[in-house]
């Protein structure tokens, strides 16, 4: 897909402080193609470069996505990447459920709108940079827990109902986006567990060699993301280029 991009193309990066976040603006800028990088986070990336804006917005909030909105003027996207999420928050006693007798209506409702709403939100505001004739290419992270098909342990309620959320939400979004713009591609992808912040109470009984970095799994899902076509768009992917099922 990354040859179907002009030279100097522009990405977002949303979640840019994240440990996948960042890594995927390390990779884009160690290529001469990308000509501008706009980072958007809470914190400030550790990364400098002369091709890279860094916005310090809270996109989890309406007045951050408009703010975002007015910053891009409706100039074309090329390449934009969603890295936000959330599995576990201390200070909000929000964490995976066990069972039913875990469930509440506050870690529902926190878990499916950092990880479903928000995502969607972002592309409803950026509508316009997205629309026209340009080559756009949409990637956001997803899970493979959010796959009902795959479901078959069972837990972790409120993480798998919002990633499968996030799944339909892209997916419908790319209908309507491909109506506005041909060349637009739409993926959702699984990255693989981590080595970040949001996986770490987790680790412990994974092994190894499936326990990966950020910069390898930044590499892999670009490359992934290389291989697709605007056919493929509202597809579901894993992070080693294998279609996952809804």
């Amino acid at each position: 897909m990354f040859n179907l991009l002009p030279h100097h193309y522009t990405a977002v990066v949303v979640g840019a402080s994240g440990g996948i976040g960042a890594a995927i603006i390390n990779q884009l800028l160690s290529s001469s193609k990308v000509g501008h990088v706009i980072a958007v986070s809470r914190q400030p990336p550790r990364i400098d470069n002369p091709r890279l804006t860094h916005l310090m917005l809270d996109v989890s909030q309406e007045q951050g996505r408009q703010a975002l909105k007015t910053e891009l003027a409706s100039q074309p996207i090329h390449f934009f990447f969603n890295a936000i999420g959330i599995l576990h928050d201390d200070a909000q006693r929000l964490f995976p459920e066990k069972c039913l007798d875990q469930l509440s209506v506050e870690s529902l409702a926190q878990t499916m709108n950092i990880n479903a709403y928000v995502p969607i939100l972002l592309l409803a505001a950026l509508k316009d940079s997205f629309k026209g004739s340009h080559p756009a290419v949409i990637a956001s992270l997803s899970a493979r827990v959010g796959s009902i098909e795959d479901n078959q342990l069972g837990g972790w309620y409120s993480y798998r109902a919002s990633k499968a959320a996030h799944n339909m939400l892209l997916k419908t979004a790319s209908i309507e986006l491909k109506r506005l713009n041909k060349q637009c591609t739409v993926l959702c992808l699984h990255p693989g567990t981590t080595d970040t912040a949001l996986s770490k109470p987790f680790q412990a009984r994974v092994p190894n060699e499936k326990l990966f970095t950020s910069a390898f799994v930044a590499e892999k899902l670009l490359a992934v993301i290389a291989q697709r076509t605007p056919d493929d768009s509202g597809t579901f992917w894993d992070w080693n280029g294998q279609p996952i099922d809804w």
